[in-house]
């Protein structure tokens, strides 16, 4: 591509971008609403506590022109994403504090910096090799998309190796409390020496827990909400077995100790499982890299002496 014709689609993208602009900034309409809230306001508070938040950037002009912009971006990432509701499970199981619409605008970041990224290549690509137009416009699309489901994908590898430490975790954990009980500390005590004395994922969901019992929820609803935030096979039947020890009497110790023993069989298991599924997947380079070469190496010398012996 000659470099009238490459200064001539960087013109036409950039004016397309600006056609796009203008169309959009006039469609926003100031609605009856926004002129008529701040007459109708409230004063502000003088108590730094009754404050409402602030804007968190240094240059709050800046905030206040990108909101609108950010504000489209969010409600578009929410109508094409995953729903509210399911993202806003896999934030608690990611142990993230963050709300739905944070998560969002952050996926609105990540979709802007791929954007530029897919930009960045398409320049290239027309610089380089003489890309069409509309190779250059896929690359940017492209690159938009994979910003939007980048950030989605890593929050789902927060959630499962957060979900990995809680089942490493989970054994300990139970022991613990199953000494705390057999040493004569109710089920309340002892979850809160165990929150004092450990740390990891599981300890903080725990907190939670307590947090909730002390609030003056039940502490077999406490736990099983601490099921259904975790969603977890094998801290869900800890939780079931805690709570229905603790409703029917049961001596809570022994159920703790048989907990903690279940845990570690699943755990096991599961290793076996995976290093079964590693076994089947080192048998694809051993069978087509290893023994084609080794098969090679012992029939090349018996070739040779038969080509030499005719």
């Amino acid at each position: 591509m000659s470099a009238s014709a490459l200064g001539a689609a960087i013109g036409a993208s950039g004016g397309l971008g600006l056609v796009l602009v203008a169309s959009r900034l006039s469609a926003r309409r100031v609605r009856f609403d926004d002129r008529v809230a701040p007459y109708l306001r409230s004063p502000r508070s003088a108590s730094a506590l009754l404050a409402g938040p602030e804007l968190q950037t240094p240059f709050p002009t800046l905030e206040r022109l990108i909101a609108p912009v950010m504000a489209d971006g969010v409600r578009l990432v929410a109508r094409l994403g995953s729903p509210s509701a399911d993202l806003r499970r896999r934030l608690e199981r990611a142990g993230r504090p963050e709300s739905v619409e944070q998560f969002r605008a952050a996926q609105v970041v990540w979709g802007v910096l791929g954007l530029a990224a897919g930009l960045a290549l398409a320049l290239m690509a027309f610089a380089g090799r003489g890309t069409s137009l509309a190779v250059g416009a896929v690359l940017v699309v492209l690159g938009g998309l994979a910003g939007v489901v980048g950030r989605d994908q890593h929050l789902s590898r927060q959630v499962r190796g957060r979900q990995a430490r809680m089942l490493a975790e989970l054994p300990t954990v139970a022991e613990l409390l199953a000494l705390s009980v057999g040493a004569g500390e109710g089920p309340v005590g002892a979850l809160e020496r165990v929150v004092r004395t450990t740390r990891g994922a599981l300890a903080d969901e725990l907190a939670r827990t307590l947090a909730d019992a002390r609030a003056g929820t039940p502490l077999t609803q406490a736990l099983r909400a601490l099921a259904d935030r975790t969603s977890l096979a094998p801290l869900t039947r800890f939780t079931e077995g805690v709570a229905i020890a603790i409703e029917r009497g049961t001596p809570l110790a022994q159920v703790l100790r048989a907990q903690a023993q279940d845990v570690r069989e699943s755990g096991r298991q599961a290793l076996m499982e995976a290093g079964g599924r590693k076994e089947v997947a080192m048998m694809v380079p051993v069978v087509f890299l290893i023994l084609p070469v080794t098969v090679a190496f012992a029939a090349f010398p018996s070739l040779v002496v038969l080509r030499l012996g005719q």
